[in-house]
């Protein structure tokens, strides 16, 4: 596997509204003849995460429209999304467009808590959602301690699994804090309410690694693929993007020295790439991503090059 990046196609510095920076953790809604849309988080002069989106023509490779303000804001004040709302998927389910989202909280004794959430469209719209509940589908609990996010939600026959990070344990090393998550299974029979028992998709592999996030699941005939980030190594503190797979969507195996793509020599994703979303059109295979400062710096796209 091997993929050859074309091109940075969202940075911030172009958005019409300068109240607003960052565009990360990208994924896409619906796609029309060659429009996507392209659905991202950005960051208010508060620090917190907001959904906004831009509509890019990938035959003419130009964005042809940016949010002017965000599709969705922080919860009210106390609820679990209060401190910001980052989405992660766009998905129908029984004819109805849903987005999940990780709603993020201010802790006191730890820097954050996530919980995770959903929200409806309204009338069909893509530009127009709401919030279905006020509360969590998904918090923490017996197998999650300390919070969760970063949901994947893919349908399995009569079921839907969720693939989302895991928070077992904060450290705090100077004045650093550092969160150990991994990659876990869920299960439900309607995508809202979900069952779970601490199955680990993704675990660490030595004791450098403590974070992963944005698993991104797609199934080729018989064969699950997943593209994650994660990051803790002997040589880099940054996120790279890893790749895993498996036969039956529950047991996995990582394979990240064969993903076929890693930061550049330097520029705009020199330093960092993480939060991937992988799609197919016209018989070609892409992949979005974000480089340097988690998004600050934008989205890139990248092509599959065929064997």
């Amino acid at each position: 596997m091997k993929w050859k990046k074309i091109a940075k196609i969202i940075d911030p510095a172009d958005f019409p509204n300068k109240d607003y920076s960052y565009a990360a953790v990208p994924f896409i809604g619906e796609i029309k003849n060659s429009e996507i849309i392209i659905y991202f988080s950005v960051r208010d002069q508060r620090n917190r995460s907001h959904l906004a989106y831009a509509v890019f023509d990938i035959k003419y490779f130009k964005v042809l429209e940016y949010f002017h303000e965000p599709l969705m804001y922080p919860g009210d004040l106390g609820f679990f999304d209060d401190s910001g709302f980052m989405g992660t998927q766009f998905i129908i389910i029984n004819g109805k467009k849903y987005i999940y989202y990780i709603g993020w909280n201010r802790s006191v004794e730890v820097p954050f808590r996530n919980a995770i959430g959903i929200v409806e469209s309204e009338s069909g719209s893509n530009f127009h959602f709401r919030r279905i509940f006020n509360g969590p589908i998904m918090d923490r609990s017996i197998y999650d301690p300390c919070m969760v996010g970063g949901p994947w939600v893919m349908n399995v026959g009569d079921k839907f699994l969720m693939y989302y990070l895991s928070c077992d344990k904060w450290e705090k090393i100077g004045d650093r804090f550092i969160h150990k998550y991994n990659i876990k299974i869920a299960v439900s029979c309607d995508g809202i309410n979900w069952f779970r028992k601490g199955i680990v998709a993704i675990n660490y592999k030595n004791e450098y690694e403590y974070a992963f996030s944005s698993p991104r699941v797609i199934q080729d005939n018989n064969l699950y693929k997943m593209w994650y980030s994660y990051r803790g190594s002997e040589k880099a503190e940054t996120y790279r993007i890893g790749y895993a797979e498996s036969t039956d969507g529950i047991n996995w195996i990582r394979k990240d020295d064969d993903v076929g793509i890693d930061v550049s020599e330097m520029g705009w994703d020199g330093e960092m790439i993480c939060y991937p979303f992988v799609f197919d059109y016209k018989g070609e295979r892409y992949m979005l991503y974000n480089g340097n400062g988690y998004g600050k710096t934008g989205i890139g796209l990248a092509i599959l090059e065929q064997d």
